[in-house]
């Protein structure tokens, strides 16, 4: 063999191994939060537990970069692009906010979101069935059921006719969207609706303090990653003062809160956690119907109605789906 031929296969021999480690190199997934890592603790568990029901375990095949905004909106979309240029494989948006960005950010990089709200009003994607993007992902019903929540509390407490509601203003686009849709039903069951906004804990402090003066009868509290990543101190602030309030999550009732109507957490971030895989296998998220979690349910706590002194009806806690003692 001439040395040049040898030099030669020698180069393509040394060569082969590159290219198949590149082909097979871990996929990286970018997670996108507008809390905290502490605050999004149980939606990432969800995510990570679809991922793993779709064959990507973290350590084994997949990799994860993750961009928290710490309750600050507008350091998503400087996230976002870091995400972007680090070329990951697909980024999880874990909220409407964090997909916005997500979609200004690139047009060729999956997306795959969760939602609150209307996926298409929001401007995420042309149609569910057909999103014609890099953004697919997960929708419920919670946004869109934001009345009910207040029919719920009217419901336990009929003769209260001043209520409030708690919005993120730095999350536009849910708060305008929730006030908007709360108005109408307040004015035909004769309330006195109040909006409150609140983006950090002393604001939290500040909306409770206001609403003992305003002797509100109840709070309805609107769907935002803050108030998620808050639920504890949200449902804790309640109690102390005496504010009946009702969110959108089992886990709000479970710490402390009243009540919750809405969908099951780990259940919507599990399935956002499956697309994913679905991508990352070589799927187009173009072609990926938006899922619409459609399952509610409605949770009471006995014992903080207890603590604030209210008596549930036998109408309304035999629909309930699950009764805390």
């Amino acid at each position: 063999m001439r040395r040049r031929e040898f030099i030669a296969l020698a180069g393509s021999a040394a060569a082969w191994p590159l290219a198949a480690r590149a082909q097979q190199q871990t996929p990286v997934v970018g997670i996108l939060g507008a809390a905290s890592a502490h605050g999004y603790s149980t939606q990432t568990a969800a995510f990570k537990q679809g991922l793993a029901e779709a064959g990507y375990s973290e350590g084994q095949n997949i990799s994860f970069e993750m961009r928290w905004a710490d309750d600050q909106n507008d350091r998503l979309p400087p996230l976002a692009a870091d995400l972007a240029r680090r070329q990951v494989a697909v980024i999880a948006a874990l909220g409407t906010p964090e997909a916005l960005a997500a979609k200004a950010a690139t047009t060729t990089i999956p997306v795959v979101f969760y939602t609150g709200a209307d996926p298409i009003g929001a401007g995420l994607v042309a149609s569910l069935n057909r999103p014609g993007g890099n953004l697919t992902g997960v929708t419920s019903l919670t946004v869109g059921v934001s009345q009910k929540r207040l029919e719920l509390l009217h419901e336990l407490l009929p003769t209260a006719k001043v209520f409030a509601l708690l919005v993120n203003p730095a999350n536009a686009i849910l708060s305008e969207v929730q006030s908007r849709e709360l108005r109408a039903p307040a004015d035909s069951l004769g309330l006195e609706l109040h909006i409150f906004r609140a983006s950090t804990e002393k604001d939290l402090e500040s909306v409770f303090e206001s609403l003992d003066k305003l002797r509100a009868g109840g709070l309805v509290i609107g769907i935002d990653a803050f108030f998620t990543s808050q639920m504890q101190w949200i449902a804790a602030l309640a109690l102390r003062h005496g504010v009946p309030a009702i969110y959108q999550t089992r886990e709000f009732a479970g710490a402390g809160g009243l009540m919750s109507y809405g969908g099951s957490l780990t259940d919507q971030y599990r399935l956002a956690g499956l697309y994913t895989g679905r991508i990352l296998k070589g799927e187009h998220p173009a072609e990926l119907p938006v899922q619409q979690f459609t399952k509610l349910e409605l949770i009471i706590n006995l014992s903080t109605a207890k603590a604030l002194g209210i008596k549930f009806p036998i109408t309304l806690l035999g629909r309930a789906d699950e009764v805390i003692e």
